[in-house]
């Protein structure tokens, strides 16, 4: 599946150290950037959100060209490729193939009902932050927190380069 379109923001930095507080990126599968409304495999959009307790900032936006659900397992290289370094993907459904290549990257797949709000689903999302965390959230946060580490920030960053032994 071709990549169409993509909106990365950049903002100004925070004086925090980003090891120092507690940050993960979520994505939602969206064709209106307003509402889950789309299976993962066949998403036309994907909308990337960095999220701490406190705050949630878009910070990318996919446009995909059409394509069929079934039948075309490498549609899938462009949005794996796109949700490097993200913590959960929320979707209305998603393929058993798709759930492993996911968890393989690091990313957790949510299924949630057809048209729930990004906004709700980001409020729910910074209060387990703050209070009592799902497993998988813990996981994606020691995680994170591992790649945050300078030695394993640069086997990361050479491995992104394509780098090869």
């Amino acid at each position: 599946m071709a990549l169409l379109r993509h909106l990365r923001i950049l903002a100004g930095g925070s004086t925090e150290e980003p090891s120092m507080r507690l940050m993960i990126k979520a994505a939602f599968a969206t064709s209106d950037r307003q509402r889950v409304n789309q299976h993962f495999g066949a998403a036309s959009g994907i909308l990337i959100y960095t999220v701490t307790p406190d705050q949630a900032t878009m910070v990318e936006f996919a446009q995909f060209g059409a394509l069929d659900r079934d039948g075309h397992e490498d549609k899938l290289a462009a949005k794996l490729a796109m949700l490097r370094g993200c913590a959960v993907i929320y979707c209305e459904a998603v393929g058993g193939s798709a759930i492993q290549q996911l968890l393989t990257l690091g990313v957790q797949p949510l299924r949630v009902d057809s048209g729930a709000s990004i906004t709700s689903l980001l409020a729910d999302l910074q209060a387990a932050l703050k209070g009592d965390r799902p497993a998988w959230l813990d996981r994606a946060i020691t995680r994170q927190n591992k790649i945050d580490s300078p030695v394993e920030a640069r086997f990361a960053a050479m491995e992104a380069e394509g780098w090869q032994d």
